[in-house]
């Protein structure tokens, strides 16, 4: 026979600890996102990211049935410096990645973590019903939200 004991048993007067509230992706998302058009040019890209202070671009949808699509430094780096392309020559759907992953604004933050590890991005759009509300890097999780 097991010998079950009552979690209870000698608590009594004990406060139990409360659990931490639910952060969501909406709680910790950057509101402002920058945006570029896929037919910019590269060049055209780098100049918005130097003024928005951002290392990524989501390339806007061309309509309501498109995906959304990124643009980043590493897209920059491997597929404009490294084979020596001219940013001036190049437009952004060439480079950009799509689709992306998108995560609802009521995500919980540990599985934002877990999908964008298990996944291998930095970064994710925070999305409701096809509308781009935010976005959300591993660092503003791990800095922004004190989770560790």
């Amino acid at each position: 026979m097991l010998d079950r004991k009552n979690p209870l048993d000698g608590q009594e007067g004990k406060e139990m600890k409360a659990k931490p509230p639910i952060v969501q992706a909406k709680d910790v998302m950057r509101r402002n996102v920058a945006t570029i058009d896929g037919m910019a040019t590269v060049r055209e890209a780098i100049d918005k990211m130097r003024s928005e202070n951002v290392t990524s671009l989501i390339v806007n949808k061309r309509d309501t049935s498109d995906a959304w699509a990124i643009v980043t430094v590493t897209d920059l780096v491997r597929e404009i410096i490294a084979p020596g392309r001219s940013p001036d020559d190049s437009n952004v759907y060439e480079i950009m990645t799509k689709p992306i992953i998108t995560v609802p604004p009521d995500m919980d933050i540990r599985y934002v973590a877990r999908l964008l590890y298990r996944v291998g991005v930095r970064r994710v759009p925070v999305q409701a019903q096809g509308e781009l509300l935010g976005m959300l890097s591993l660092s503003d999780l791990v800095l922004k939200t004190g989770v560790l």
